[in-house]
């Protein structure tokens, strides 16, 4: 069984991605990684060369500026790297610029690689997730929050990148996916606010088709109100991934969050008290559909 991790970058210093820590993550289950690595304004490139030399092949790549809606741009670029992942590679590890894998879940992750490889019904692998806000002790706790994600698929480039890269589809349907117990540690939304602000308008260009200029002009003074962004929060008890650590030391602001808010229209807040009483997300959206063991 050979395993080739993916992704895709761009302006990674400039909006403070911590796409080496998301890559070194998952390295020591995969014998090689390719990472697409978009035309950037900052030294992103020689960051991603300095992670693992003679381990990652570089794509360099020019993003499509013409497609500004519902972030597609980042499944074109998704697709451009899962694209070179050569041909004997079995499993295909994707991981985003702000995810990074928990060193505990390795050798689990690698066992369900090894128990599926033979199962040809199995398309990809399925991954829980866990959302932080603001900062590194508090998670998201609603329904906007995807709980479960495809992170693995097998080396079959009839797969695509869904929508805005969240996750796959083969000839346009979901994927046959078996879920493990293992965990992607989402992170994109933990950065000083005005990097996080930034980085939430930038992205607007690629889902609401607003001009880089527009962008830029908008940032110029605004940081990103972490306080009265959220609509339900929850304490975070667990260990970070220690790739993390030096990141989480490198903490420079402080938000204080009130847990007992739940900021909420009344369906949606109906829905959340369903789901922590009953442990039911009704009406979830799910892009693949779950093997039965």
């Amino acid at each position: 069984m050979k395993v080739c991790g993916f992704t895709f970058i761009r302006n990674a210093e400039k909006f403070d991605f911590p796409i080496v820590e998301a890559i070194t993550s998952v390295l020591p289950i995969c014998d090689h990684f390719v990472v697409a690595v978009g035309k950037s304004e900052d030294k992103t490139r020689q960051i991603i060369e300095r992670i693992a030399p003679g381990k990652i092949t570089i794509v360099d790549t020019v993003w499509d500026e013409n497609l500004k809606d519902g972030g597609v741009v980042y499944a074109n670029e998704t697709d451009k790297a899962f694209n070179a992942v050569p041909a004997e590679f079995d499993w295909c590890f994707y991981i985003q610029g702000d995810e990074v894998v928990h060193e505990k879940y390795l050798p689990l992750i690698q066992k369900s690689m090894s128990e599926n490889v033979a199962k040809t019904e199995v398309e990809g692998l399925l991954f829980a997730y866990k959302h932080f806000y603001g900062s590194f002790d508090y998670i998201g706790d609603s329904r906007k929050w995807y709980r479960n994600e495809i992170r693995i698929i097998r080396n079959n480039k009839i797969i695509r990148s869904y929508r805005d890269a969240q996750g796959f589809r083969k000839n346009g349907r979901k994927l046959k996916v078996v879920q493990i117990d293992a965990a992607i540690y989402h992170y994109g939304w933990v950065r000083q606010p005005k990097f996080m602000q930034e980085k939430v308008d930038s992205v607007k260009q690629f889902y609401d088709g607003i001009s880089k200029g527009k962008a830029e002009e908008i940032t110029v003074s605004k940081e990103f109100n972490y306080s009265g962004s959220y609509d339900a929060l929850a304490k975070f008890e667990g260990t970070h991934p220690k790739v993390m650590e030096g990141r989480i030391k490198r903490l420079n602001w402080q938000i204080e969050f009130d847990l007992n808010k739940i900021n909420m229209k009344l369906k949606y807040r109906v829905l959340y008290k369903i789901e922590k009483f009953f442990g039911l997300r009704l009406f979830e959206y799910r892009n693949y559909k779950i093997l039965k063991n």
